[in-house]
């Protein structure tokens, strides 16, 4: 939401939240098992999901991309339940309780965890990140090493918030 030029708060969301709600939807996207190569197939596989009366035209999708609109709530709930992740974060972002993280504490010494001091510096990088990007980075590493990671039982991140994989 916005303020309008008499300070009432308006309902037309801002350039901002247009351009994040874009980025979090080609996330989204990106993590489907259906390879989507843009607008065009968005629509079509949205069309197939949805139980709207009327169809998503390629232009319509186009524009949530381009961030130029963000859908209604109908279709936003569409989208979460495809993509299977949290409906306030498709829409709105993380909850403020998520984006207001604690700055991590000091490390503690080397010689106590038996990790080295870069280990401890990369690892306190990861923890900081968003949980989205710790995801990320969690998929990177499982692609290197396959299922070793579950092998090893290393703990892994969870996904972004709605996601049941």
């Amino acid at each position: 939401m916005g303020t309008g030029r008499n300070g009432t708060i308006s309902c037309m969301p801002t350039i901002e939240e247009k351009t994040a709600f874009a980025e979090r939807l080609k996330f989204a996207m990106n993590r489907a098992p259906e390879k989507l190569r843009g607008g065009t197939d968005l629509a079509l596989h949205f069309n197939l999901r949805h139980r709207g009366a009327q169809p998503v035209s390629p232009q319509t999708v186009h524009k949530w991309l381009s961030a130029r609109t963000i859908p209604t709530n109908d279709k936003l709930q569409t989208l979460a339940e495809w993509f299977k992740v949290d409906l306030h974060w498709l829409h709105y972002g993380p909850a403020p309780v998520e984006a207001s993280r604690a700055v991590p504490g000091p490390l503690p010494p080397a010689s106590a965890t038996g990790l080295s001091a870069e280990a401890l510096e990369l690892s306190a990088k990861i923890e900081a990140l968003k949980p989205h990007h710790r995801y990320l980075i969690h998929e990177l590493v499982a692609q290197f090493y396959g299922d070793a990671c579950n092998r090893l039982s290393v703990k892994s991140p969870p996904p972004p918030p709605g996601d049941s994989r």
